[in-house]
């Protein structure tokens, strides 16, 4: 069976959804493989390395004989009307967001599987894809804060006096959040964290961090992911934090909700009473920002309340493809060990929808949406 592996269109975009040691993986399934030119290159695999795993690199994929489409972002309708009928597809699908395609994946009677519908269930770790970019997130996300700020982050005790540490504050404690109190303590800030599931806790102090605790009532939704709050209760959770904002030198907000927009922790009043040079990195901007008034990829100066100066307000883009080299080793992985649970000891892919992993992963299957509540989302837009 020919699975393929295109290099992403997408403006920005520089992962790709194999490696050369997926490949091996992949070939040890009996499986072929194809690459198309220059898929890996941006991501520090040149087409050679491809070859030698061996792969076939063809200057463009026949998409119409593939029977398996690996991918990274989500498709768009044209790419999902020039599969083949039963054509199975492995990828970010952003199903909420990316209605047009399903309809057309659908249509086309194309087999998708979204990453980000993975259970969250101990066997399907190694496929779960929203944790391996999410810690490329929360790293990078470190990164372009202690760029911006204007201090250093550790203590240093010196002959010409103390530079005091940097106060990071972490909102959201999931995989990128962790990550980000984790790479931020190593840096030498003072790092404290909040979220809304207490259960965080424990591991927001694993990674030195202090957990904030707001004494609101437990918030817990499936799967181990934050629940939507209600506006009372939002309302009342941004007034807690303000303090707690308003004293950081450093914000990095995380919080998302799969499947919906992201959830306002922060306003732009609470913005404007940090201090002049502080910086707020928003994770969550391409899907409508934790913090008012982030744009998706552009640095804002919100003038501070005090008047002495701006904070700077980041709205992170395509931040696992700021580091597409280790992005992508994790991704393909993600890809590889997902196809390999549907792929038989012959080499045949025939995905079995028996098994919770691949009935939860599938978004579309047979000319129908297999995903209720995307199926639903459709429904409501006729």
């Amino acid at each position: 069976m020919k699975v393929g592996v295109p290099r992403e269109s997408r403006e920005g975009e520089r992962r790709v959804a194999a490696t050369p040691e997926t490949v091996g993986q992949l070939k040890d399934l009996g499986v072929e493989i194809q690459i198309e030119a220059g898929a890996g290159t941006a991501a520090g695999y040149p087409d050679s390395a491809y070859t030698d795993a061996g792969a076939r690199v063809v200057p463009q994929l026949d998409t119409a004989g593939l029977d398996v489409y690996c991918h990274v972002r989500p498709l768009t309708p044209a790419q999902a009307t020039g599969l083949s009928r039963g054509t199975i597809t492995i990828g970010l699908a952003s199903p909420a967001a990316e209605l047009d395609t399903v309809s057309a994946l659908a249509t086309a009677g194309v087999t998708a599987f979204a990453l980000e519908l993975v259970p969250r269930i101990s066997r399907a770790q190694s496929m779960d894809a929203l944790s391996s970019q999410s810690l490329v997130a929360g790293y990078r996300a470190v990164l372009e804060a202690a760029i911006r700020f204007p201090r250093f982050f550790p203590l240093y005790m010196t002959a010409a006096g103390t530079i005091p540490p940097a106060r990071v504050l972490v909102l959201g404690a999931g995989v990128a959040g962790l990550q980000a109190i984790g790479t931020a303590k190593r840096l030498g800030a003072r790092v404290s964290a909040y979220d809304v599931r207490p259960a965080s806790a424990d591991e927001v102090t694993s990674m030195g961090g202090t957990f904030i605790n707001l004494d609101l009532d437990a918030v817990e939704g499936a799967g181990g992911y934050a629940r939507e709050l209600s506006e009372d209760r939002s309302v009342r959770q941004r007034e807690l934090l303000a303090p707690y904002v308003a004293a950081a030198d450093v914000l990095i907000t995380t919080a998302a909700i799969p499947g919906r927009p992201a959830p306002l922790l922060v306003t732009g009043a609470m913005v404007a009473a940090m201090r002049a040079g502080s910086v707020v990195i928003d994770l969550a901007a391409e899907t409508g920002g934790n913090v008012e008034g982030v744009v998706a990829g552009q640095d804002v100066g919100v003038p501070t309340t005090a008047g002495d100066g701006a904070v700077i307000l980041v709205g992170m883009k395509d931040a696992p493809s700021a580091m597409p080299t280790d992005a992508s080793r994790l991704y393909a992985k993600n890809v590889a060990n997902l196809l390999a649970l549907m792929t038989s000891a012959d080499g045949i892919v025939a995905p079995d929808f028996t098994d919770e992993v691949l009935a939860g992963a599938c978004l579309t299957h047979d000319g129908k949406v297999t995903h209720a509540p995307t199926a639903t989302a459709l429904e409501g837009e006729r």
